[in-house]
């Protein structure tokens, strides 16, 4: 779906990229207020950052290092750049099918393309299954790997039980949820670039204190990227295994193409489906090409290169004997700034990430509950999702990320498939010259959409 978008609008994601980082800051404001069912821009772009920026970013980006070898991080770039044109496609046609009831409240998201794509019974089984496997992915599953790393990271750093952090992850979450769409929209909009900023300075000052080793850093990437038989780590970490791990974490990561963050972009008020579409690809921008990148080159140049403890002989056996997804981060940050501080400062990060992406993920999932069985199956689904974030701090690592990684790849079916057959909307959109005649008329469009759409439901 990259490859595709990227070359049939012309690379949008390059030729708009300015323009992009124009509208986030033009609308940037950490209290954007009470929209009712809506979002202004920049709380749907953050709402749609913190279900990217999460576990993915640190304990995915190391889980890729450690299965797939350095080379992962390349082919994670590459997703992402390439996911940068996907992520457009899907937020534009978010904006052009959504639905707005009388009260203000907004619906949308890919069930809502999906049927637009393919009408009758194969537009309706394709979105209910999307629905079910975005229930499942990212209500269930996705929020168990969450609430696993904060438990873990917070065990490591301070030494407090898996079952108490579960427990107090549950109370913040559920009064969140309580609050709908707009208490959500009040605190990612807040958290977001608080937590992204304190993450990018501490991974600079380890980066500056460590900036020798940085070239070569670079170089192993892309030596492993390449060649299945570098000179570290053999052909274990061939091609293959680095571009699977990057495929997987990156779309764990960055979510571009998996049907998630659409549902965020369709609820900002925007003038036309244009402008929401730049904003939404610096949501994957930031998330893996700036946060990714940061953790990648603080464990890579710490413990990979130079006298790092995994620079010489079989890292491989040494990382799988050694550690884990979420220790590997710490141990890398308190080579610098101390082992006490360094497990800190991951734990306090990742719980600010996994949290939040806790909040935009459970909101995704019950506008699908909503779809497929009404407003009365919300209250029962949250407290099931509430019931699987507390049994997340339990479980093993890796059995909650086999579960989130089987459930992605289904979502990513339905969302794919309906995103090829409306190819001609997103390049009519993304090929236009929006001068003001044209915004005029996509903002008449838009208005006579939403109020037939009004109508249809009463």
């Amino acid at each position: 779906m990259g490859v595709w978008f990227t070359v049939r609008t012309r690379g949008i994601q390059f030729r708009c990229f300015g323009e992009g980082w124009r509208r986030v800051f033009g609308d940037f404001s950490l209290r954007g207020g009470n929209q009712g069912g809506a979002m202004t821009s920049f709380q749907a772009l953050s709402t749609a950052i913190a279900a990217q920026v999460g576990t993915g970013n640190i304990v995915g980006a190391c889980g890729a290092i450690i299965v797939g070898g350095p080379g992962a991080i390349f082919w994670m770039w590459i997703i992402a750049l390439l996911g940068m044109a996907t992520n457009y496609a899907e937020a534009v046609m978010a904006q052009k099918t959504r639905v707005v009831d009388a009260d203000g409240t907004v619906h949308g998201g890919p069930v809502y393309y999906i049927t637009t794509a393919f009408k009758g019974g194969l537009g309706k089984f394709l979105a209910g299954f999307f629905a079910v496997a975005i229930i499942l992915a990212l209500g269930f599953m996705g929020c168990m790997v969450q609430s696993n790393s904060i438990a873990e990271t917070m065990n490591n750093a301070f030494g407090i039980p898996t079952w108490v952090i579960g427990l107090a992850v549950v109370v913040l979450a559920g009064i969140v949820f309580i609050g709908g769409v707009s208490r959500l929209a009040a605190v990612t909009e807040k958290i977001v670039p608080v937590m992204a900023l304190l993450y990018i300075l501490g991974s600079l000052v380890v980066l500056i204190m460590n900036a020798a080793n940085i070239p070569a850093t670079f170089a192993l990437i892309f030596e492993c990227a390449f060649n299945p038989e570098a000179s570290v780590g053999g052909a274990t970490f061939g091609i293959i295994a680095a571009l699977s791990q990057g495929a997987k974490r990156g779309l764990f990561s960055n979510e571009a193409g998996m049907g998630s963050t659409p549902h965020a972009h369709a609820l900002a008020e925007v003038k036309n489906p244009h402008e929401q579409g730049v904003v939404a690809m610096i949501g994957v921008f930031v998330d893996t090409i700036i946060v990714v990148t940061m953790t990648a080159l603080v464990v890579l140049s710490v413990l990979y290169v130079g006298d790092g403890a995994l620079a010489t002989g079989d890292y491989a056996t040494l990382t799988a004997e050694t550690y884990t997804k979420t220790s590997i981060a710490q141990l890398a940050f308190g080579q610098f700034l101390g082992e006490n501080v360094g497990a800190w400062f991951v734990a306090i990060c990742l719980l600010f990430f996994a949290f939040s992406t806790i909040l935009s993920w459970n909101l995704f999932a019950k506008l699908n509950v909503e779809w497929l069985f009404g407003k009365r199956a919300v209250l029962p689904f949250t407290v099931i999702a509430l019931v699987f974030i507390f049994l997340g701090s339990l479980l093993s690592n890796d059995l909650v990320w086999e579960m989130a990684d089987m459930f992605n790849q289904l979502m990513v079916i339905p969302n794919a498939i309906a995103l090829f057959a409306l190819s001609g909307a997103v390049l009519a959109i993304a090929n236009a010259k929006h001068d003001k005649k044209a915004t005029d008329v996509a903002e008449e469009r838009l208005e006579d959409k939403e109020r037939a759409a009004a109508n249809r439901r009463k």
